[in-house]
Parts: structure tokens; sequence; C-alpha cells
């Protein structure tokens, strides 16, 4: 298991069996997280949502829109979590968005301190995910722009895949040592790089 740092981060380094290559975890930040809820149906939630991120919010279910500046992962029916992997530029004040998505008809709340991102990346990444989680990894079922909520052991993520053999996982800020702990034991047997934190590569 990786040694962690005094904030509890894991410390750069190669862990695990001696082979290199097969996999790369790492923390994963994030400048800007909001919640966004409404009826997609209406066309001034989705005109005000394109007007402050950049990006449409996706109707299909399990997928994920990307921007220049912001993704939106598909949360719900009615429920998206719109990220910023950097701090946009102009910036964007929460009160600006959640006056103009009340207007909309909807709603936004900020959760930026409530998550953490861990990213997983190599041709094991799958495999190491799929022993603490009941998705189906396989890209014919879990594609390149998906993204999904379930389990990681015994704490409920958020996964997203954004390529073949590169996802990130989303937790709850207060469970982050516990799932990075899984990760390690997991990705133990085949070897893994702890990279620095970078941004989410939404």
């Amino acid at each position: 298991m990786a040694d962690t740092n005094a904030a509890g981060r894991p410390s750069p380094g190669h862990y695990g069996a001696t082979a290199t290559g097969a996999l790369t975890l790492g923390q994963a930040t994030i400048a800007v997280a909001w919640t966004v809820q409404g009826d997609p149906a209406r066309p001034a939630l989705a005109d005000a949502a394109h007007r402050l991120f950049g990006v449409a919010l996706p109707t299909t279910p399990n997928t994920v829109a990307r921007g220049a500046a912001w993704a939106a992962l598909w949360l719900g029916p009615a429920s998206w979590l719109v990220v910023a992997a950097a701090e946009p530029q102009p910036p964007l004040a929460f009160a600006v968005a959640r006056d103009a998505l009340n207007a909309a008809g909807g709603g936004v709340f900020d959760v930026s301190v409530a998550r953490v991102g861990w990213t997983i990346a190599g041709p094991r990444a799958a495999t190491v995910l799929a022993k603490g989680c009941p998705l189906d990894f396989h890209p014919r079922a879990f594609p390149a722009g998906s993204c999904a909520q379930s389990v990681f052991g015994h704490v409920n993520a958020l996964f997203c895949r954004h390529d073949d053999d590169a996802f990130t996982l989303l937790v709850a800020r207060s469970f982050a040592r516990d799932v990075w702990q899984a990760l390690a034991t997991a990705a133990a047997q085949y070897g893994y790089d702890v990279l620095p934190p970078r941004p989410v590569p939404f």
C-alpha cells in the first residue's frame, strides 16, 4: 500500500509488484464542482446552462458532455454534476450561476469541497476498478465518455471513463482515505506508480 504524506495524500513513487507501466494512480484536483438540477425539457434551463458553462447538459443517461472549461456529468433525469478542473476564465461566480438557473426554473448547489477525485490509468485500470465495483467496465458496456454512480467497496462513488485505459473516481471527501487504501490494495499485485496531484482530465 502506498505511503501517505502528512496531509494524508499518497506520496509519489512506485508501489506493489516490480512491474511498471500497467497502472498509474493519483489524486485528481477539482477547482469547481456544482450540482445542477432542473427539467432538461425547459428551453430556458438548457439555454442558461449552456450560456453559463459553455456546454450542453447531457440528456442521454450516464454520459459526459465536455466544453472548453467545464464538463457536465449526467447523474439522473434532472440532475448533473458540472465540473471545472481548473478555475474557469473568466471566473464564474456561484451567485451569478444560482440567480440565472433559478430564473430559468432550475437550481445549483456548490459541492466543490465535498468531493475528492482519484485517477486510475493503464491497461489494468478497469481490472482494478472491477475488484471493488459491480459495474461492467468492458468498453462495449462502459465506453469512453461514460459516467455512472455505483460503489467502490463500501463507498458510494461516481466513475467516469476518459478513454479505454483512463478513469476518474469521485467520492465524498470523508471517505477519501478509505477509497485510496482500497485502490492501492487492489492495484498492488500489478505494481503501480503514484503521480503527483493534477487536474481531473475531463
